[in-house]
């Protein structure tokens, strides 16, 4: 080098393993394929060792030593190091983890992260709906849908024709449609009729339950009635009561027991016993 004059060193770039994923969420719909993606480069491992795990309570193998494991085996393939599920269900959805090893590098070990989640159009909702209510009574019918996700929204029909589901000081009645809750304050006659649960969502058709009658009972004795015999009832209750208490003050039930008791406690004498060697003769008989 000569004086004045400045010296570089380059030195090449040490490549270490790099792991990445081109999708680090998934969506599809149910029994469709699913590619969870991933990528990775070495800096000198030919032969990098590639494993899937799913975590959830427990964490369970994918595809581990070249195979796939569990309920993964024969409906999946792997290219590189990104895997195809095929004919994904509810069960799938999770979060997988791809993990890979080059003992070779500098940096051994890269992994990512992929969600899964699976889309369920709807399946037809369980109705709980009473056969028979009193007038005046509160009511309230279910609708569940447990396997559709998003979960769903609920709307109620009565006799094929849909509820409102605002409520308003003129309807007789509430909607969750959340929940899938239609909530009768105080039903009458007129809510009699055939009542069915529709759920929907936006991955497939609305699906309904099979309607259920429910028939309002009116009882015909009114309420003034039913008031005025509880009313007779309670005053019968009190005169005998009354009734009770007047006998033990004038001593009627008393002069009754004692006279229980002198009858049963008295117990007449036996008769006098003679005894035949202390008889004698006191008087001769002359014929």
């Amino acid at each position: 080098v000569t004086p004045g004059t400045r010296a570089y060193l380059f030195c090449p770039a040490s490549l270490s393993l790099t792991v990445s994923t081109s999708k680090a969420k998934v969506v599809v719909h149910e029994n469709t394929d699913a590619v969870l993606s991933c990528q990775f480069k070495t800096e000198k491992e030919t032969n990098p060792r590639i494993e899937w795990k799913k975590k959830g309570k427990d964490i369970t193998f994918v595809y581990f030593d070249g195979k796939f494991s569990g309920s993964f085996a024969g409906r999946a393939n792997i290219e590189g190091a990104t895997v195809t599920l095929h004919a994904v269900t509810q069960k799938d959805s999770g979060l997988y983890r791809c993990e890979v090893s080059a003992p070779a590098d500098h940096t051994n070990l890269g992994e990512i992260n992929v969600t899964l989640n699976v889309l369920v159009p709807p399946h037809t909702p369980s109705c709980e709906v009473p056969s028979s209510v009193l007038s005046g009574a509160g009511v309230e019918l279910h609708c569940k849908d447990k396997l559709s996700v998003p979960p769903p929204t609920y709307i109620w029909y009565k006799d094929n024709k849909a509820l409102s589901t605002t409520h308003t000081t003129d309807t007789s009645f509430s909607m969750d449609t959340d929940k899938g809750t239609l909530k009768f304050k105080s039903v009458s006659k007129a809510d009699s009729g055939q009542y069915r649960c529709e759920a929907s969502n936006s991955v497939g058709a609305p699906k309904s339950c099979v309607a259920h009658h429910m028939k309002v009972i009116e009882y015909q004795l009114s309420m003034t009635t039913l008031i005025a015999g509880a009313v007779g009832l309670f005053l019968l209750v009190v005169m005998c009561c009354l009734g009770v208490c007047l006998c033990h003050r004038r001593g009627c039930c008393k002069k009754q027991e004692q006279k229980g008791r002198s009858t049963n406690s008295y117990n007449p004498p036996p008769p006098p016993t003679r005894n035949p060697k202390n008889y004698k003769h006191t008087q001769s008989f002359m014929i």
